[in-house]
């Protein structure tokens, strides 16, 4: 397989996304190539998922390659991502003396990935750090320079934008992953068609068994695809002061699902799934969207056996709560993404409270027929 690359045109701070089978056997070639000398620290964070398979493989190459390498392993999951954890992290860097010079790796999925980053963020205010995922889901996450730990009244609202110097993404990691975490990283690939790229959306139906089957060329080419779309967004966009706003496509509604299940009964790209159905579901209650969007989005999530409906256990006014604590709402007033027609999007904001307080309250009160 020919390795895929996507740029983050970002002035100084341009990066490359590679794209590619093998890639983690020549991890030490690509960080050389980015210019990380011998004398750099290197700190890797993964989680108890991920070390049995890659860490020692990969700490020892870079050993190979003359790298000083230290390591730290946290619990696989969300709830990795709090300040407990987070300052387990920080005092382990600490005590292998990382300095200004040295790189943290980040070797995991979307958790591994925004809590390694939110160190590399904060350490020494700020050094340089490498995203390494291994999940479909962190095809996302780890494109942008969004890091992040959650705070027990919300996910994601202590963080920081810090671009990494380097994705390095092996598609041969995936097949390692369990059905459910594949169907989650389809729902973020969905949303990137969603916003922007009607012909991605159709391209994703039709290939929709054979992406779920992990076929290697599909994947690259569904993952390149996503990749390029945030990557064109986060260009434009890179502290979300604009149109980087679309990228959060139904995770207003979804984050608040995450929160209220503790982040076990949902993982992220199931509450992102539902999310995006009810987004579309608004739009076409406010006569934003033409009737058949919903219709259109629900099923191609459902094509990738991600769930599409309100989860039943949910109460509407606990949701509504959360979705007004989001970081995306200003002053009191919750601002959405709302989808215009499947490939487009836009910036709604200001909804009222009431309004979307009935909306909720209406898909629950449907949910349970």
């Amino acid at each position: 397989m020919n390795t895929k690359q996507v740029t983050v045109e970002l002035g100084e701070r341009t990066y490359q996304i590679l794209i590619g089978s093998g890639l983690l056997e020549e991890v030490t070639t690509h960080i050389q190539q980015v210019g990380i000398k011998g004398t750099q620290k290197l700190f890797i964070v993964t989680d108890t998922n991920v070390a049995p398979y890659y860490l020692e493989k990969i700490k020892a190459q870079l050993a190979d390659g003359g790298y000083q390498v230290a390591t730290f392993i946290v619990s696989a999951g969300e709830k990795a991502k709090q300040f407990a954890v987070y300052e387990e992290v920080m005092t382990a860097a600490i005590e292998a003396k990382l300095d200004r010079k040295s790189v943290v790796l980040a070797l995991g999925g979307g958790v591994v990935g925004d809590l390694a980053g939110f160190v590399a963020a904060t350490y020494m205010r700020g050094i340089s750090f490498i995203q390494i995922p291994t999940t479909l889901l962190a095809h996302d996450s780890s494109v942008g320079g969004k890091v992040a730990i959650n705070h027990r009244l919300g996910k994601n609202l202590v963080g920081a934008f810090h671009q990494p110097l380097l994705v390095l993404y092996d598609v041969s990691t995936l097949t390692s992953l369990p059905k459910r975490e594949i169907a989650a990283g389809f729902a973020e690939i969905i949303k990137h068609g969603l916003i922007s790229d009607e012909g991605f959306v159709r391209w994703l139906e039709e290939h929709a068994d054979e992406l779920k089957q992990l076929h290697p060329e599909l994947l690259a080419e569904a993952i390149y695809r996503g990749c390029a779309v945030k990557t064109n967004v986060v260009s434009e966009d890179e502290t979300e002061q604009g149109i980087r706003a679309i990228l959060n496509l139904g995770h207003t509604f979804g984050h608040a699902f995450e929160a209220l299940c503790g982040y076990q009964e949902l993982n992220h790209g199931e509450a992102i799934s539902v999310g995006m159905v009810l987004a579309a579901r608004f739009a076409e209650q406010e006569h934003l969207a033409p009737q058949g969007v919903a219709k259109r989005t629900s099923s191609v999530l459902s094509m990738f056996d991600l769930p599409v409906s309100w989860p039943k256990e949910m109460n509407p006014d606990n949701v509504l709560e959360v979705m007004e604590r989001d970081k995306k709402g200003v002053a009191g007033q919750i601002n959405l993404i709302l989808p215009t027609s499947i490939g487009h999007v836009q910036i709604v904001p200001g909804i009222a409270i009431e309004k979307l307080q009935k909306f909720l309250r209406d898909e629950w009160e449907e949910s349970k027929k």
